[in-house]
């Protein structure tokens, strides 16, 4: 999807290398063919998209965003327990209500 805003002049392009894996490489080659378009113009949009998805920023701030979440350390092997804790507690708190409103 072409906007103005993606036309540009020669002057303000710049070249740039990248390393692929062969097999990306041949696939990348074969769409921009069917495509009927270049490398750059496939690759430019790709990460033209790519930058402009915000799910994919926001994946990109989660591992960072997760620390400041779990001062504990808890990892998926605590889920369990902690389940049966909450539970546990839930459990606790109504019984403890049922007593109070039958005294």
């Amino acid at each position: 999807m072409a906007t103005s805003d993606d036309t540009v002049s020669k002057e303000t392009l710049k070249t740039i290398t990248i390393t692929l894996p062969a097999a990306m490489a041949t696939k990348a080659e074969a769409f921009a063919g069917i495509e009927g378009r270049s490398l750059s113009e496939v690759f430019g949009e790709a990460l033209h998209d790519y930058m402009s998805e915000p799910f994919l920023r926001t994946m990109d701030d989660i591992p960072q965003y997760t620390l400041t979440r779990n001062p504990n350390g808890y990892t998926e092997d605590d889920v369990p327990r902690l389940i049966q804790e909450a539970r546990a507690r839930i459990v606790a708190e109504e019984t403890a209500l049922e007593s109070a409103k039958a005294s």
